[in-house]
């Protein structure tokens, strides 16, 4: 089922807005954070987010010469490991559908002089402009749950994938050691905000950053919700007791 429809409502955090507007408030989020988009990331997960891109990265089993789609690629993390790993001859499209977020990655790659094997693309995970069976991966991190038709991004990814490819989804997701639920609870709604407004002058953006993460699909919801779109053999790895979960579907 799309979440798209002209009438209809959609969750933006804990509010209910109407479809075609969430993609708006949701870029003027992240238009906010971008400059301090880096420092967040870390101070927010103590750097774990680090080392669950290179684990992410690692599931992803790149080889020289292939072509990865980084969708929502942010500054450029994932996309960064995965252009080392494909090589000269292979490629990764660096893209996010956020003008400001995709200028910081382009950036950072161009600082780094990271130049041959990155592209950049200003895109639209629901309606994305290449070919079908185009890429060996797609990977996308900590992005899906700010999509506004899950499901429609989820039958993108898996049509521009080849056949024997596979998508990777990074996301948080649903703790499941539920004795630590107040504690995350707290964190989430108590200490981001109050970071946000005084490492990024932000606190609104963080607290919708949380209420997104309550809102987004469980592991087995959003499984499912991949083999509907055609992939198989879904499965998901938790990290950190379900905080964090790396999905992974195949097309054949």
């Amino acid at each position: 089922m799309s979440d798209q429809g002209t009438d209809k409502q959609t969750d933006f955090g804990y509010q209910q807005v109407p479809v075609g507007e969430k993609a708006q408030r949701v870029g003027a989020v992240f238009r906010s954070v971008a400059a301090r988009y880096d420092a967040m990331n870390d101070l927010m997960s103590l750097g774990l987010h680090r080392l669950w891109k290179r684990q992410t990265v690692a599931m992803a089993r790149l080889r020289p010469g292939q072509r990865v789609l980084d969708l929502a690629a942010g500054t450029g993390d994932l996309s960064r490991l995965m252009a080392d790993r494909v090589g000269s001859e292979g490629l990764v499209v660096m893209t996010d559908v956020n003008d400001a977020m995709l200028a910081r990655g382009r950036s950072r790659m161009l600082d780094e002089g990271r130049v041959g094997n990155l592209q950049y693309a200003l895109v639209n995970a629901e309606t994305l402009p290449f070919p079908d069976r185009h890429f060996d991966r797609v990977t996308i991190g900590f992005g899906l749950r700010n999509v506004t038709d899950k499901h429609r991004a989820l039958r993108e990814m898996h049509r521009v994938l080849k056949p024997g490819g596979f998508a990777l989804v990074l996301e948080f997701s649903r703790l499941y050691l539920k004795p630590l639920q107040p504690l995350y609870d707290t964190y989430s709604f108590q200490v981001l905000p109050r970071m946000g407004r005084l490492v990024a002058g932000d606190a609104e953006s963080y607290r919708y950053l949380a209420e997104s993460i309550r809102m987004h699909p469980d592991q087995e919801t959003l499984r499912d919700m991949m083999q509907d779109a055609g992939m198989e053999d879904c499965d998901y790895t938790n990290l950190i007791g379900g905080v964090v979960a790396i999905h992974r579907g195949y097309r054949y």
